[in-house]
């Protein structure tokens, strides 16, 4: 009788070691799965940023320069010019995928992203990448109801775990982090556009019945007066601190939008103002 329990005692602990062999099998691919893709995201944007910085004007050979002739007296050099903020480069990746509309870089950090836009598929890139395939981080995408200088650009990107993507915009709570970050580049195959934050919010997503909310998503299209006023007197009213940066009509405005997990359907927003 006693041998009889301890016999299936042995069985149970040789199933239960079997199990849990399994499931830290099971985790670890996972895991292992999860760090390659990451690798692999990572990599491919990487990629995108090397063969725009190739194309830019100030990296190419001057090929229209005439050489010196030798015995010719050597002149003071010219002084070195500033590195043209070109939106030329970006077309080597238009020609690619014609879905990018622009590219938002925050230096400093981790944001450095084309942007992508798909009226007719709003939210195609949510989880595809660049070319197409396949992407757990996807790639931040405009507003299905943007188009160049509607007013507003609102780029929506994943707050991704391991601090890609726009993951970096919660930081924006902080107000020392948006003194040391107080500028977020926003370039359109149009031009170049350097913005100013103007404000920072937790905000959510509201329901159809749900009455006197910010529903800063609708706010796209800010080229009637009366609706530019209402979105920028919302956006003080919610603003976590006072950055002392405000716009005026015709100003063009870029809402970077992620999801946040302080609430239900959380998001969190930052609002910038494009200086001129």
């Amino acid at each position: 009788m006693e041998s009889g329990k301890k016999s299936r005692l042995g069985k149970v602990r040789i199933v239960l070691g079997v199990i849990c062999l399994v499931v830290f099998c099971v985790s670890a691919y996972m895991i292992a799965s999860q760090l390659i893709e990451e690798r692999r995201e990572a990599n491919a944007f990487q990629d995108l940023i090397d063969q725009i910085e190739q194309a830019e004007p100030s990296k190419r050979p001057d090929s229209t320069a005439a050489p010196q002739q030798s015995g010719e007296p050597a002149g003071e050099e010219d002084p070195p010019e500033e590195p043209v903020d070109d939106v030329s480069k970006y077309q080597v990746l238009y020609e690619q995928n014609q879905d990018l509309f622009g590219w938002i870089r925050i230096d400093g950090t981790i944001v450095n992203y084309p942007v992508m836009h798909t009226p007719e598929d709003p939210e195609y890139y949510l989880r595809r990448a660049f070319d197409g395939s396949h992407s757990t981080g996807g790639v931040p995408f405009l507003d299905a109801e943007c188009y160049q200088d509607c007013g507003n650009y609102i780029v929506y990107g994943h707050h991704m775990r391991n601090g890609t993507m726009f993951a970096t915009l919660s930081e924006y709570a902080d107000e020392a982090f948006w003194r040391e970050h107080p500028t977020i580049h926003f370039d359109t195959l149009e031009k170049a556009g350097e913005y100013e934050v103007l404000a920072a919010f937790y905000a959510k997503v509201y329901r159809r019945d749900d009455e006197n909310v910010f529903r800063y998503y609708n706010y796209v299209d800010l080229t009637d007066e009366a609706v530019f006023d209402e979105y920028l007197g919302w956006i003080k009213e919610v603003s976590l601190y006072d950055t002392g940066v405000t716009a005026e009509f015709g100003d063009q405005l870029l809402t970077l939008t992620t999801c946040s997990y302080h609430t239900t359907n959380g998001r969190f927003v930052v609002v910038a103002r494009e200086k001129t």
